[in-house]
């Protein structure tokens, strides 16, 4: 009897070990499976990120060109509004002489440009021999 026992709880015991066998390598499938699951989705998303990383960086690109060339469209029209300047204060320089020695009144001279307002006439040459450099 304890051998037929024995004999019955040895085949138990083998019966469990394969069964948790079993178990374990259904389990190991199932993680297999997972992992290469999570593996083609990494890939996936490696994929797209790599195509909006692309997109990202040519729209970075097109944008620091238009700023480029803003800038450089921006120095063009600074230094034409320099130039313009000079040249208003020029004429405000000859009309202040014309005014100072002629006697011509520069009153009746509207200027008709918004930007020609904003600077009103600065009499800066206080003497004839100034005025005469100016002219010069």
């Amino acid at each position: 009897m304890s051998a037929a026992r024995s004999r019955q709880s040895l085949l138990a015991v083998n019966e469990r070990t394969q069964k948790r066998k079993l178990s374990n390598r259904e389990s190991a499938r199932r993680s297999r499976m997972r992992k290469q699951q999570h593996l083609l989705e990494l890939t996936s998303d490696e994929t797209r990120l790599k195509l909006e990383n692309r997109q990202i960086l040519e729209r970075v690109e097109r944008l620091a060109q238009g700023h480029q060339w803003l800038e450089s469209e921006n120095a063009v029209l600074r230094a034409e509004v320099a130039e313009l300047a000079e040249s208003l204060r020029s004429l405000e320089s000859v009309l202040c002489y014309a005014e100072e020695f002629d006697g011509v009144a520069t009153d009746a001279v509207k200027p008709s440009d918004h930007l020609l307002r904003r600077w009103p006439p600065a009499c800066v040459m206080a003497s004839a021999s100034d005025a005469m450099l100016f002219l010069v």
